[in-house]
């Protein structure tokens, strides 16, 4: 992936962590990747958990890949 540009490719990965402040790291073969509440769509976060399976979309981000529209599957 381009570090410039957005992957509009799905992804699958699990919920590694959660915290209490509206962000969380999603665990898939390359590492960790956070996430913001602001991106999870379908459900609000608070219905996530440590755990869960989650799809998403990844972009760059300032400190390394982010996960883009977060769906719980």
């Amino acid at each position: 992936m381009n570090e410039d540009s957005a992957d509009t490719e799905r992804h699958n990965g699990r919920i590694r962590r959660l915290t209490d402040k509206g962000f969380g790291f999603i665990q898939d073969v390359d590492g960790d990747i956070y996430f913001s509440s602001a991106d999870v769509v379908s459900v609000r976060n608070e219905d996530l958990r440590e755990g869960q399976i989650v799809t998403y979309t990844i972009e760059a981000g300032p400190k390394g890949r982010v996960a883009k529209n977060v769906t719980p599957l």
